[in-house]
Order: structure tokens, then sequence, then C-alpha cells
């Protein structure tokens, strides 16, 4: 159980900070780069052509207190992106968990999707230490930042959560809303230290939800779901460059149940998806980190057969080739102010 303020004793001593921007605030043309600009410190705007060509409506209240912060925002359709390249040069590393007031959202859209669309939600939650690609359609939508810290002080594979989704149907979701709706009305008249109790609680709360939804969380099955987790992630990490990591190795090596670890990586596309996807992250960290390394040692490295094979799969998670990639994450560094 997280005691109340162990995390950040700092954050009771100083006061609430409380901003509100509207992009009404600034001409027509000029709304959907003002909006782009206001949250970029965290994610990438990725305005569609029609957008830029009409007026846009957006307006968010944030409140901040020490590694704390709860926004209140409400925005037009958009196309957000965080990518590997945008996340190796800042220092954003919170879980985020967002509530859905209205509207929604569709994660890893095609382009071929259309943005104007409504999508059904409910509570997101997401990792700012791992890339996403989302649409949102036209929403009012709650985002709690909670500090790494915390978030794995309760659940250390909270990571494995990312782009879950507790949807509007769930039991919980509608008491969760209603709670931080409550919190974010109350918040600016709350004494510090109440208020991060209640920001704690409110975290503590959300996770427990997600947890409870994964099965990874209540009882000594849960908890065995969440060692045998770990024990894949680790195994996999230890091995990504050895030619023989397959999803028959780890099985055999770690004498696990095909359908149970199956069930466990569902979420990820199960257990080959996930061996993927964790060499293509570390493929891209690889290409910004040794620059000089040409693209077909790391491709090989990484037990891909041939250029062709790696670009395919490079391109169908990264939406661009490695070489672009790289390019394109070295003018970013080259840009982002120390």
């Amino acid at each position: 159980m997280l005691q109340p303020g162990a995390h950040n004793s700092s954050a009771a001593n100083g006061p609430l900070a409380h901003d509100h921007f509207d992009v009404g605030q600034v001409h027509m043309h000029q709304q959907l780069l003002a909006w782009r600009e206001r949250v970029g410190h965290v994610i990438d705007v990725v305005p569609a052509k029609w957008q830029l060509e009409q007026p846009f409506q957006a307006a968010i209240d944030r409140y901040r207190l020490g590694e704390w912060t709860l926004t209140d925002c409400y925005s037009d359709p958009l196309l957000l992106s965080r990518s590997l390249a945008r996340i190796s040069t800042d220092n954003k590393r919170d879980y985020v968990f967002q509530l859905f007031i209205n509207g929604g959202i569709s994660l890893d859209p095609s382009k071929a999707q259309n943005l104007r669309t409504p999508q059904s939600a409910g509570i997101l939650l997401l990792d700012l230490n791992q890339p996403l690609r989302m649409q949102r359609s036209a929403c009012r939508v709650l985002s709690l930042f909670a500090p790494r810290t915390c978030v794995e002080s309760l659940f250390p594979n909270a990571e494995s959560l990312h782009g879950r989704v507790l949807n509007s149907t769930h039991t919980e979701v509608g008491k969760l809303i209603e709670h931080l709706l409550a919190l974010a009305h109350e918040l600016p008249t709350m004494p510090p230290l109440e208020a991060l109790v209640a920001l704690e609680y409110s975290a503590q709360s959300l996770l427990g939800a997600f947890t409870k939804q994964a099965k990874l969380s209540g009882n000594a099955r849960a908890a065995a779901r969440s060692l045998m987790f770990s024990r894949v992630r680790r195994y996999i990490q230890h091995n990504l460059y050895s030619d023989e990591l397959s999803p028959e190795r780890v099985l055999l090596d770690l004498r696990l149940p095909r359908a149970t670890v199956y069930r466990l990586l569902e979420h990820e596309g199960g257990l080959a998806a996930y061996i993927l996807r964790c060499r293509l992250r570390e493929a891209a960290e690889q290409l910004l980190k040794c620059p000089q390394t040409p693209v077909l040692d790391i491709a090989y490295s990484l037990g891909f057969g041939s250029a062709s094979d790696f670009t395919r799969a490079f391109r169908r998670v990264h939406d661009m080739a490695p070489r672009d990639f790289r390019i394109n994450a070295l003018q970013l560094s080259l840009s982002t102010p120390p």
C-alpha cells in the first residue's frame, strides 16, 4: 500500500499551480499550431491538411503539484504520436491515465482511418517511456500524470499495461471517472498535502482497476501470472541478440504452457509479436546510439534474415524506414534545447 506522500514529500510544501489555455485566444489559422505547441512538450500533434484549413477548438486546464499533473482537456479530432526518436530526446517518463468523459481513441491508427469518425473508449493507460500513436475523436478527457517511481512501487510490471483500455462498459469506469471529475473540481481549494494524498489515491485506484482487468492482482493465481510475465520479459530481453530466440525456445527453456503464455501476452498480439516488438525497439535504440553502425549490421544482429525483412517490419511499427528514422532522430536531437 502506498503511504501518502511517500514518493513526493516535497510536493506538500509547495502550492498547487494552475494554468488555463484556450485556442480561441489566437487567430483561426493558427489555432491548431498553437495547440500543437502547447502540448508538444509531451506528445507530437500530427495535423491533417483539412484541419489546418478550418477553425480548431481546444482548451485545457492544468493542475500541477510537485511531480503530479492533472489536466482537463477538450479538443477537436487529433492524431497524436510519441515516437522512439522523441523519447530518446526528452525526459518525460510518467505513466498517464486518460479518462474519457466523451469521445474516445483508436490506437495505432492506419493512414486510411478517418480522424472525424467517433471512437468509443473509457480509460486508457499510457507509459511515456514507450512509443504510441493514437487517433482521438473530438473529446473531453481527464489525464492524470503519475510519477514513474510511484506507479512502479505499486506494480513493478506497470510497463506491461501500456496501451490497455478499460472499456466504458467496465463496471468500475463510471465510478473512477466520477471521482476524477470531482477531484478536478475540488483540487484548487484543497491544501497541498490533502491534494497530494488525493492524487496518489487516484493513481492507486486506477492502477488497481487495470491490474484486475489484466488478472495480475488480487490472489495467488494473479501473483503467479505477474511472476510469469516478469520471467518471460526478462528472458526475451536477455536473449534479443540470440539467433535461437523464438516462441518455442522461450516456452521450452522456461517450461511454460503455450496456452497460458499466449493468454498472458494476448494484449501484445501473442508471444511472437511481443518478441518482434522488443527486437524492433532495440533496433531503433541502436540506430540512435550507434549512428556509425550500418543498418544491415543492426538488422542481422537482431535476427532479421534480410534488409527487406527488417525494413518491412520496422516500417510497419515506426511508419518509416530505418535510415529515415535515424536521420529524423538526429535532426530532432539537434533541434531540441539542452
